[in-house]
Formats: C-alpha cells, sequence, structure tokens
C-alpha cells in the first residue's frame, strides 16, 4: 500500500481528482480522523471535511503514473 497527503482545496479539483481515480482498476481510499472512504466516490469525497490536508491510501505497487496524475494535489508535508 502507498500512501500520501492531499488537498482538495475547490470543487473543480475534486472533480478533477476523482475523474483520475476512476480511471484506475486498483483501489483508492482517502482517510482521515474519522473516515474511510471510497476515492472513486464523488459523494464520498465530499463528505470529508476538506478544509484540511487528507490521507490517500493506494492499494496498489504500481502507482508511479497514478502519483504523477494528481501530483498537483499533494499537500506539502
Amino acid at each position: 500500500m502507498h500512501t500520501a497527503t492531499i488537498m482538495l482545496s475547490s470543487i473543480e479539483a475534486v472533480k478533477k481528482f476523482v475523474n483520475i481515480t476512476n480511471r484506475y482498476d486498483f483501489p483508492i481510499n482517502l482517510t482521515t480522523d474519522k473516515y474511510k472512504i471510497d476515492a472513486k466516490s464523488i459523494m464520498g469525497v465530499f463528505s470529508l471535511d476538506l478544509s484540511k490536508p487528507v490521507t490517500i491510501q493506494i492499494e496498489s505497487d504500481d502507482v508511479g503514473k497514478f502519483m504523477e496524475e494528481i501530483k498537483e494535489f499533494q499537500a506539502e508535508e
């Protein structure tokens, strides 16, 4: 499993992020302190508190292309 911290700060960012995640077959989840949701579900993503960074969990070892596509969303660590 691969993890990273991302920030989805606008409606357009959420739409673009969900569209990217839906192009991949492997499971992708977003987690906060309390919740774990399917990152491919736009309703699920909007249910999170997006004013703070969220952790993305990718259940695959082949994440290079995916991580390149979501680079714009990665939060400063």
